[in-house]
């Protein structure tokens, strides 16, 4: 019996068997590993339109991925350098914070020569003083917008936009007028004024800064009330740069609301009676309060009347209503030899113009800036 190795018909002639003309035929190893090509398996072959062979990536590829991905991290690895370096040496200088600094603000109570006129307020309205004027936010328009020098035409929109909704929340809004609420207006200013303001609310003093009437407009809800939600405006915003870095926008706007007393049940129809607000309002605005919607109110100056000279301003406005006069007593008395912050006692006469004639002069229009061409 032959051995297992051996075919049947004996050993073969060259016992090497791989020196014949089947030996160019035999795949070694290395052979099959340098195979650019490859045999899909049965399974695979099922599948419809399957190949019969797929490629297989050679060394010379895969060397030349590998050499690409190294690449490729040396690339970003030097990008993030230069940056960093960048970063270190910028030539541009970071800007300078700047501080908000106190509000001033100076409230003059307008004393009327005789009785307080009263009617209806819709007739009060139509045919006083502020027939002309516009209703509510209406009457605070924006002024045509062109770039300064260091703020483009975007950040001067936005900071006109904010000094009026600073004015529309705390000259116009019925829960600050008459309901208390002070939130809408202590939320559109710079944190460095916030504690300021919380004092001026919760504490006011007629020293000039920490004046309630200096931040909004507010009346006593056990005094007055609107008899009209009509509120008439007019006026102008202007604006002018303050700064390399800093922009300033002045309003100067009269507001005219149309009041009667604070009582329950039904009133007279003829009771209401007309009181004017004329607020002279700075505002500054660095690129931080532009790109986050708030400002700061560096001055303030406010003529409010019918009001007595004795009537104090720092909380709430104290109006006179119809039929009332204002008392004989003038301004409190101011000691020159006190200490501290003297009291602003200021008072003046109320003189109502005509429908007819133009706004009056504010008491720095000479020298409130004015929007560029």
């Amino acid at each position: 019996m032959t051995g297992r190795g051996e075919p049947p018909e004996g050993p073969p002639d060259n016992p090497s068997g791989w020196d014949d003309e089947y030996r160019s035929l035999v795949f070694d190893e290395s052979f099959v590993r340098a195979a650019r090509l490859q045999e899909f398996s049965a399974k695979e072959r099922m599948g419809r339109h399957a190949r019969a062979v797929r490629s297989l990536p050679g060394r010379g590829t895969r060397r030349r991925r590998s050499r690409a991905g190294i690449a490729l991290v040396v690339l970003i690895a030097l990008a993030f350098a230069s940056a960093v370096y960048i970063g270190f040496r910028n030539p541009y200088p970071a800007p300078v914070g700047r501080s908000a600094e106190p509000l001033r603000s100076t409230v003059i109570p307008l004393a009327p020569e005789g009785t307080v006129p009263g009617g209806t307020a819709e007739s009060l309205l139509a045919d006083g003083p502020a027939a002309g004027y516009r209703s509510g936010a209406a009457g605070i328009n924006l002024p045509p917008v062109r770039r300064t020098e260091n703020f483009s035409d975007s950040q001067v929109t936005m900071a006109l936009t904010t000094a009026k909704d600073y004015l529309v929340d705390s000259s116009l809004d019925p829960d600050v007028l008459t309901g208390g609420v002070v939130r809408p207006v202590g939320r559109l200013l710079d944190p460095d004024q916030t504690a300021q303001f919380d004092r001026s609310m919760d504490a006011p003093a007629d020293d000039g800064r920490h004046s309630a009437a200096g931040w909004l407009v507010r009346f006593d809800p056990a005094e007055v009330e609107l008899a009209d939600p009509d509120i008439r405006v007019q006026g102008t915003l202007t604006y002018a740069e303050a700064g390399a870095d800093t922009l300033e926008v002045v309003s100067d706007h009269t507001f005219t609301y149309a009041l009667r007393p604070a009582a329950a049940g039904p009133h007279p129809v003829d009771g209401a009676s007309l009181f004017t607000v004329r607020r002279v309002v700075h505002f500054l605005f660095d690129r931080e309060d532009i790109r986050l919607h708030r400002l700061e109110v560096r001055s303030a100056y406010v003529q409010a009347g019918p009001q007595s000279c004795s009537a104090g301003t720092t909380g709430t406005l104290h109006p006179l209503l119809a039929g009332e006069r204002a008392d004989t007593e003038g301004p409190r008395g101011t000691d020159p030899y006190a200490t501290g912050v003297p009291a602003a006692a200021l008072c003046g006469k109320l003189t109502l113009r005509s429908p007819t004639q133009g706004p009056p002069q504010g008491p720095d229009a000479s020298r409130s800036p004015r929007s560029r061409p």
